[in-house]
């Protein structure tokens, strides 16, 4: 176990990573390259990849740089060479890994949402809050926090630069499951992933909108809907819950989860928000949009011009007002100045990477990281009572915020 207490500039930080997918490459680039541009107390060092699939996971090592490989993630926990546990499995994973490893004296970085339930989410809270009294750190992964033109937004409201904030509009859209035929996986099974649309990618957008705004959400009116209720069976799905054929004979399965979500919020202190969150927006990306308007100041965000923080400033004279669209690529800007210079923009795998940096100087100075699984507890809170709101058709949901660490 490495100690917080007494870091140096040669002392390791032993990662054991489970699951190697979509989310495990992006954090395999961040460990590998975060200490070649960051000046790091603690150098982290790829030890071992855990998945089922012994071949599978051996290619993922391979290519991703890691030392060894487990078919078991409680292997991983049990060895002595591993001082933090990444979990980057599907949501009904991450309460046992998670624990465990904590228990175990490893720190754990887990990827959001936090649980696939309040009740799992809590128990990871209460293990994570015993764990750091021995100075023992867990944080979940909401790398959007990372994104340079977001944090220049929240430096903005920090600053007052917006007054007293109104409006807050929040969007995240995609297109990837438009096509009625594509396979049913994993994302697609509220037994594995929890939620649709709005754990997937709307869980970002609420811990993006609290964090920029400095604000929690106190209660929510939502819509909940799936559009297509059953798809055809992907490898990773037979015997998951097909129930025949197709006349096309194709064996099909169903959809578990929410197409999309939509709610409006009332946050705490007064301000209104409207939220969105769909996987069928056709010709939509990974569009993840923010807008906080205030009395003073407004800023808009939109993932797809990542590079860019569109600020409006009241004060301006009547003649010169509009948005400003300022680049943020100034090494004055959050986390750009260990990057290229000014005009070279960054993208998707940086805010991986700025993850890892925060986290590393924070276990290494003995610090809570952000968002702690406390914080990650309260958007489980959220996600929770739009579910309720949804399925009840109540015109109001007061969400639970018995959370008192500040975010």
């Amino acid at each position: 176990m490495v100690h917080a207490s007494s870091p140096n500039q040669t002392t390791p930080l032993r990662v054991g990573m489970v699951g190697y997918a979509f989310m495990g490459a992006a954090h395999s680039h961040a460990w590998r390259n975060a200490h070649r541009f960051f000046d790091l107390p603690m150098t982290p060092q790829l030890t071992a990849l855990a998945g089922r699939n012994e071949q599978a996971a051996r290619e993922a090592a391979d290519r991703m740089g890691w030392a060894s490989v487990e078919t078991d993630w409680r292997r991983l926990i049990e060895r002595d060479d591993i001082d933090l546990i990444d979990i980057c499995t599907p949501g009904d994973t991450h309460r046992d890994i998670a624990i465990a490893a904590l228990e175990a004296g490893k720190h754990v970085l887990c990827e959001k949402p936090l649980a696939n339930s309040v009740a799992e989410a809590r128990e990871m809270t209460d293990a994570a809050e015993r764990a750091a009294l021995a100075g023992v750190y867990a944080m979940c992964g909401y790398s959007y926090r990372r994104t340079p033109a977001l944090a220049l937004a929240r430096r903005f409201v920090e600053e007052g630069r917006l007054g007293r904030i109104r409006h807050i509009r929040a969007q995240y859209l995609q297109d990837w499951l438009s096509d009625e035929n594509a396979p049913l996986t994993w994302r697609l099974d509220k037994a594995k992933a929890g939620s649709g649309s709005l754990g997937d990618i709307g869980a970002h957008s609420i811990d993006m909108a609290q964090w920029v705004s400095g604000l929690r959400i106190e209660g929510v009116s939502a819509v909940l809907e799936t559009f297509v209720v059953e798809r055809p069976l992907g490898g990773e799905m037979v015997g998951l819950g097909g129930h025949g054929q197709t006349g096309d004979d194709v064996a099909k399965g169903p959809v578990t989860v929410d197409d999309a979500a939509m709610f409006t919020a009332r946050f705490e202190g007064g301000p209104v928000g409207i939220f969105e969150a769909t996987r069928f927006a056709l010709g939509r990306k990974n569009a993840v949009r923010l807008e906080i308007n205030g009395s003073e100041g407004s800023v808009a965000f939109d993932f797809e011009e990542s590079n860019i923080l569109q600020y409006f400033d009241g004060s301006d004279r009547a003649d010169a007002r509009g948005f400003r669209r300022i680049i943020v690529t100034e090494p004055e800007h959050p986390y750009v100045g260990n990057w290229w210079p000014a005009g070279h923009g960054l993208g998707y795998e940086h805010n991986f990477t700025h993850q890892v940096v925060d986290l590393v100087r924070d276990i290494a100075g003995g610090e809570q990281p952000r968002p702690s699984f406390a914080d990650a507890l309260q958007v489980q809170r959220v996600l929770d009572a739009v579910e309720t709101s949804a399925a009840n058709r109540s015109s109001w949901q007061q969400v639970d915020n018995d959370v008192e660490e500040s975010k």
